[in-house]
């Protein structure tokens, strides 16, 4: 059902069974998927693709274009999958020329109320962001991550799956996977073991992953040498070992330690 006040674009495709609210606006080149719920005073503008299921609150603004001062009005796009929930405020922005011309969500993700995704970020699966969190630009985030209320992560960051980042933290390097970091700035203080218990991860890999995160905060080596001595270490293998050593080696900015 599309409310008698919303406006839509003529061009915008959009499901049969997709319910539009009051005094929605949804602009040019936008397509949404079925089952998707848009509340009162949105606004979605385009290009933009958002898939099945999602849930989106009053008063967000998703797909406009960014904050970037460099941006002159290129036909950047969004791509949102399926089951989200955007909670109230949020705002989500397109891509830029300067990367890949996108910015990408994935499934499953909760964005709560003022949260903020900036141009050319690239978001996981069962992501969380707690209310007012903020990604800069081009950061990119793993599946299963957890970003605390008020927590800002700096542009070009990367955050590895199941990580988590406390409250209030101030990201300015690069957050490795399946570890836990808090402060301003945000250090590594441990794996986020809580998360892995709930998700299911074997007591043989939370052994692995402890060991292997010991290797790289808590024995003075260099990064260089805290990869190098996990790799040859045949006690530490698996799959979570590969996505582990993967971040480390991914990292750009340097990690957090």
């Amino acid at each position: 059902m599309i409310h008698s006040t919303a406006i839509i674009d003529p061009s915008a495709v959009i499901a049969d069974d997709v319910d539009i609210g009051p005094f929605c606006v949804v602009g040019a080149d936008v397509e949404i998927g079925s089952g998707c719920v848009i509340g009162p005073h949105s606004v979605i503008s385009g290009p933009t693709r958002i898939g099945i299921n999602n849930r989106i609150f009053q008063f967000t603004s998703i797909g406009e274009e960014c904050q970037d001062k460099k941006y002159a009005g290129e036909p950047t796009r969004l791509e949102i999958g399926d089951y989200n929930t955007f909670r109230e405020g949020v705002t989500v922005h397109r891509g830029t020329t300067q990367d890949k011309e996108l910015t990408r969500i994935g499934s499953h993700g909760l964005f709560m109320a003022y949260a903020h995704v900036a141009h050319d970020c690239d978001i996981g699966d069962h992501v969380i962001m707690a209310n007012q969190a903020t990604l800069g630009g081009h950061v990119h985030i793993g599946d299963h991550v957890i970003l605390g209320g008020l927590s800002a992560v700096h542009q070009f960051c990367h955050i590895g799956d199941h990580a988590m980042c406390g409250g209030g933290s101030i990201v300015t390097k690069d957050v490795p996977a399946y570890t836990m970091a808090n402060g301003h700035p945000a250090h590594v203080h441990g794996l986020n073991l809580v998360g892995l218990k709930r998700r299911g991860f074997s007591r043989q890999a939370l052994l692995s992953l402890q060991t292997a995160y010991k290797r790289t905060w808590r024995q003075g080596l260099t990064l260089e040498q805290a990869i190098d001595s996990i790799e040859q270490d045949d006690a530490l293998t698996g799959p979570e070992i590969d996505v582990f050593i993967a971040s480390l080696k991914a990292s750009e900015r340097g990690i957090t330690r």
